[in-house]
């Protein structure tokens, strides 16, 4: 009977050192919220008495989505790129982390320090819808944080993970301004670019169809039509910087250096009785004048892996011919 005894309370024993060593070894911050420095190149995670660091410059972030099958991989250096996983004594707070001179309290009871392995970051678009039906805007981008093969450095050892999710970090993104009236302007001289712009935008078509503006009416509802392209019925977007946008910088052979382009963002060809496609409906405006209202139904621009929605229906506007 005491061996018996003796045994069960062994048994018992065990049982509570492994539960308090699955506390101690397990790193859990699945429902911790992605947290960012604006003093330092810090990203973390808090939950009560534990931090999860990592420390990596702001410029790794870029708001461009990575090819699914390629993502973003960087080596633990230990230097410019840390893990770090820190328990304290009382509750931490971004104070703890962000701090030059952090809080005295709580203090750091133990500390675990990736010695290896790598960081890989996939990002993807976040989009919201926009104010036309079937059109999108990009708010943000996603940045999936994974460590693979991460050693972490113990007072009691080595702990090793194959894959280790460190979850979504978010940057934003500003919306496009698309503050274009209705007003549409076309160059004189091939190839007769059709332009609308603001004081810092411009939305182009370039190499249009011959007979897509035609000083001819069209009947009610049945619009000459054309599929944007790579080369003709080209649709681009620009967003300009240094500079103010003038009429005159349209027109010309080689644009003008100032105001520089930004970003520029390309319409995806477009598929027939699908997307992509170019309306014009034409009538008379006075006695010689014509009127042509340009609409761009289910239009997609991109800007690298990034894209964007026009909308169902985007008026791209009105242009006077004689």
């Amino acid at each position: 009977m005491k061996r018996v005894f003796s045994l069960l309370l062994f048994v018992l024993l065990l049982n509570g050192c492994d539960d308090g060593d699955l506390t101690l070894e397990t790193i859990d911050f699945e429902d911790a919220q992605t947290q960012s420095c604006s003093t330092n190149d810090i990203i973390y995670k808090l939950k009560e008495k534990e931090a999860l660091l990592l420390e990596i410059p702001n410029s790794v972030f870029v708001n461009e989505p990575t090819d699914p099958s390629a993502p973003i991989v960087i080596d633990i250096d230990n230097s410019t790129y840390r893990v770090v996983y820190r328990f304290y004594d009382g509750t931490v707070a971004a104070d703890n982390i962000c701090n030059t001179i952090p809080p005295a309290k709580p203090y750091i009871t133990d500390q675990w320090t990736a010695t290896s392995g790598k960081i890989e970051i996939s990002t993807t678009t976040n989009t919201s819808a926009g104010s036309i039906p079937g059109s999108t805007v990009i708010t943000g981008y996603n940045h999936r944080i994974v460590f693979k093969n991460i050693t972490f450095a113990k007072t009691n050892g080595t702990q090793v993970y194959e894959t280790f999710v460190f979850g979504d970090y978010v940057t934003p993104s500003t919306p496009l301004p698309f503050g274009f009236d209705k007003t549409v302007e076309q160059c004189s001289s091939a190839p007769k670019q059709v332009y609308n712009y603001t004081s810092s935008e411009a939305i182009t078509m370039d190499n249009l169809d011959a007979g897509l503006i035609s000083n001819v009416e069209t009947p009610i509802n049945s619009p000459r039509t054309a599929l944007i392209g790579a080369v003709k019925n080209k649709l681009t977007y620009r967003l300009y910087v240094n500079g103010i946008l003038t009429p005159s910088y349209f027109c010309n052979l080689i644009p003008p250096p100032l105001p520089s382009v930004g970003e520029e963002w390309i319409g995806v060809n477009g598929v027939p009785n699908v997307s992509g496609i170019i309306e014009v409906s034409t009538i008379k405006s006075g006695t010689t004048a014509f009127k042509h209202t340009i609409v761009i139904k289910n239009a997609t621009l991109k800007k690298g892996n990034s894209t964007f929605k026009l909308g169902d229906m985007y008026t791209y506007g009105e242009l006077i011919t004689f």
